[in-house]
C-alpha cells in the first residue's frame, strides 16, 4: 500500500498527526524565535532603506507562503477530481484561511514597505495587483466550500478554482521579469544563486523556514478539527436514528 492512500484513512491519519504535532510545533517555536532575534537584532539596516528593510523578513516569507500555500491548494484539488482522496478536499479547505491570511499580510506588510520607498500605500504594479488576485482566489475558494448545500458539490467547485486559480502563481513569480515593475527582480531565488548578502540571506531563510513549519502546524490542527468535528455529526445521526 502507498503512502498516498495509507493515510487516506482518517483515523490513521490522526494518529500520524497526534504524534507529528508536537515535534513540528516545537520547531516553529525555535525557528521563529531564532528568525526574529536574527531579522530584528543581528541583521545589519540597509544602506538604502535603512531600518525598514527588516519588514522585508516578514513581507518576503509572507509572500512566498502566499503562493506555497496556493499551490498546495492546486495539489490537493488534482488529488480530489482525479483520484478522489478522502483527504485531499479538507487539505484544501483546511489551507485556504491561512493562505489568504499569509497573502493579507504580505499585501500590508508590503504597502507599509512600500510607502517611504515609493510615495504611496499602494501603486498598481504587476506583482502587487497579481498578489491581489491571489488574495481574492483565496477568498473565492472559501466561499465555494460553503456555496452549496451539498457538499459534494462545493468540494468540486473549489478544486476546479484551485487548478484553474494556479495559473496566477507563475505570473506573481516572473512579473518582475516579463513586465517593468517597481518591485526588484528576484534576489533569491535564481537560477545563478542568490545576489543578497549572507546577513540578510540567513534570516531571511530561517523566517520562510518557520512559516512552512507553522502553516504545517496550523494544517494539521485544522484537518484534525474537520475530521473529529465529521465523527461527532455521524455520532449524533446515529444517535438521532436509534432515536427514532
Amino acid at each position: 500500500m502507498s503512502v498516498f492512500h495509507r493515510f487516506a484513512n482518517p483515523n490513521r491519519f490522526l494518529k500520524l498527526t497526534n504524534q507529528v504535532l508536537p515535534w513540528v510545533s516545537g520547531l516553529t517555536v525555535i525557528s521563529l524565535a531564532v528568525g526574529l532575534y536574527m531579522s530584528f537584532f543581528t541583521s545589519p539596516p540597509d544602506y538604502q532603506q535603512g531600518e525598514s528593510v527588516r519588514i522585508m523578513y516578514i513581507h518576503v516569507p509572507s509572500a512566498w507562503m502566499a503562493m506555497f500555500v496556493y499551490t498546495s491548494i492546486a495539489i490537493a484539488s488534482v488529488c480530489s477530481l482525479i483520484w478522489r482522496h478522502p483527504l485531499a478536499d479538507l487539505a484544501a479547505k483546511a489551507s485556504a484561511p491561512i493562505g489568504a491570511g499569509f497573502t493579507f499580510l504580505a499585501l500590508a506588510t508590503g504597502s507599509l514597505w512600500g510607502k517611504p520607498m515609493w510615495g504611496a500605500w499602494w501603486v498598481w504594479d504587476a506583482r502587487l495587483t497579481s498578489v491581489l488576485i491571489l488574495f481574492f482566489l483565496y477568498l473565492g475558494h472559501m466561499a465555494l466550500m460553503h456555496a452549496f448545500e451539498e457538499q459534494e458539490r462545493g468540494n468540486k467547485a473549489a478544486a476546479i478554482l484551485g487548478i484553474v486559480g494556479f495559473v496566477n502563481i507563475p505570473i506573481i513569480k516572473f512579473s518582475v521579469d516579463w513586465w517593468n515593475t517597481l518591485h526588484q527582480p528576484a534576489s533569491v531565488m535564481r537560477a545563478d544563486g542568490p545576489t543578497i548578502d549572507p546577513s540578510m540571506l540567513w534570516p531571511l531563510m530561517i523566517m520562510g523556514i518557520a512559516f512552512k513549519f507553522f502553516y504545517v502546524v496550523v494544517l494539521l490542527i485544522r484537518i484534525k478539527s474537520e475530521l473529529i468535528e465529521a465523527k461527532l455529526r455521524k455520532y449524533r445521526r446515529a444517535v438521532v436514528d436509534r432515536a427514532h
